[in-house]
């Protein structure tokens, strides 16, 4: 029987990756994980004991990250779910009819296979799905 899902990580955008961290460094004792890039972005991970939460900052004014900034301003920009097969998982949004960002599988941060289910499919939130680790 497979696993259920699990949320991996819940993307913030920020305008800083810097001064965001001051907050999670300084008050939680929090250590990022190095920087990565994907999707014009820089992305610094924080372990929270399962979940992390991936801090966001636009690599350029054109990124999608900038963009989400500039119209919503900084704050939680999506929530990403661990599945055990994503491929399956994207067929069944298919066949349900859900909106898909991206109709096959993509690499993201830290090399991992993703997909994003658009907010109009999902009540105004961005999903991301990934495969487990």
């Amino acid at each position: 029987m497979p696993d259920q899902p699990r949320i991996a990580h819940v993307g913030v955008a920020v305008t800083s990756i810097t001064e965001a961290l001051a907050f999670y460094r300084d008050v939680l004792g929090l250590e990022p994980r190095a920087p990565d890039a994907a999707d014009g972005a820089t992305i610094v991970s924080l372990p929270f004991g399962g979940p992390e939460v991936e801090l966001l900052e636009p690599a350029s004014p054109d990124s999608p990250i900038a963009k989400f900034i500039a119209k919503r301003g900084p704050g939680i920009h999506h929530i990403c779910y661990e599945v055990d097969d994503l491929d399956a998982a994207l067929a069944r949004c298919r066949a349900a009819g859900y909106r898909l960002v991206d109709e096959v599988p993509r690499t993201g941060a830290h090399g991992r296979r993703i997909a994003f289910v658009h907010p109009k499919a999902t009540g105004g939130i961005l999903l991301e799905l990934t495969t487990r680790a």
